[in-house]
């Protein structure tokens, strides 16, 4: 069954309501719950709109994307991995696993990076992640990712859910951001190709190791 996010967002907030589903107890009270899925499945979309739905039931809620642990434009560069960011090697893993180890260990505010997409830079403790929160949902590539560091992340979320999408139309989602944010046509069909497209079909790898997997519109 295909759904658009707002539908499936009110079904996974009602269900966390009723059963937040840990693996254990955290020492800070967070549930952790994991969004992973391909390039422009819609990720952002369904964590807005989840973090909506349990605010409305007075789960108090944050989003923490893995973009903000890009690494920056000038070490990609250094390091000879602008040519494809957005490839595992192309984050900071060990500052993501940190980041997720606080919140599940404490109680308190924990800050996090955001992320500029018009600059494409990780912005340094953009989010600050209060001690109100109840859930946070955590929404990137490689949370599923069993290689290089990543293999530390699926240990500390709860549920996981996978995101998949219809294939045309998450490359018509990428070709429009990717034109959006300064790519022409020919620059974007490029990318998307020999970037995003090998990004996720590594990521759907990890698919079997989900929660639940969910298609979305």
């Amino acid at each position: 069954m295909t759904v658009d996010a707002a539908t499936l967002a009110r079904g996974l907030a009602q269900g966390l309501r009723r059963e937040p589903a840990q693996k254990s107890t955290p020492a800070s009270g967070r549930t952790l719950l994991g969004l992973v899925g391909p390039p422009g499945v819609g990720k952002s979309t369904v964590a807005a709109a989840l973090r909506h739905e349990l605010e409305l039931i007075d789960l108090p809620a944050a989003v923490l994307p893995m973009d903000g642990f890009h690494l920056p434009q000038a070490r990609l560069v250094e390091l000879g991995r602008r040519g494809r960011m957005g490839a595992p090697d192309t984050f900071d893993v060990e500052g993501f696993v940190r980041v997720l180890q606080r919140l599940r260990g404490e109680p308190g505010t924990v800050s996090a990076p955001g992320f500029d997409r018009a600059i494409e830079e990780p912005v340094p403790d953009a989010l600050a992640i209060g001690c109100d929160i109840r859930i946070v949902i955590v929404e990137g590539n490689y949370l599923l990712h069993d290689r290089d560091g990543w293999d530390r992340v699926a240990g500390l979320l709860d549920p996981i859910w996978y995101l998949d999408a219809d294939p045309a139309l998450r490359r018509a989602r990428l070709l429009d951001r990717h034109v959006a944010y300064g790519k022409t046509p020919e620059e974007a069909e490029l990318w998307v190709d020999e970037v995003d497209e090998p990004n996720a079909r590594l990521i759907a790898e990890g698919r079997q190791r989900a929660t639940a997997t969910v298609s979305v519109d």
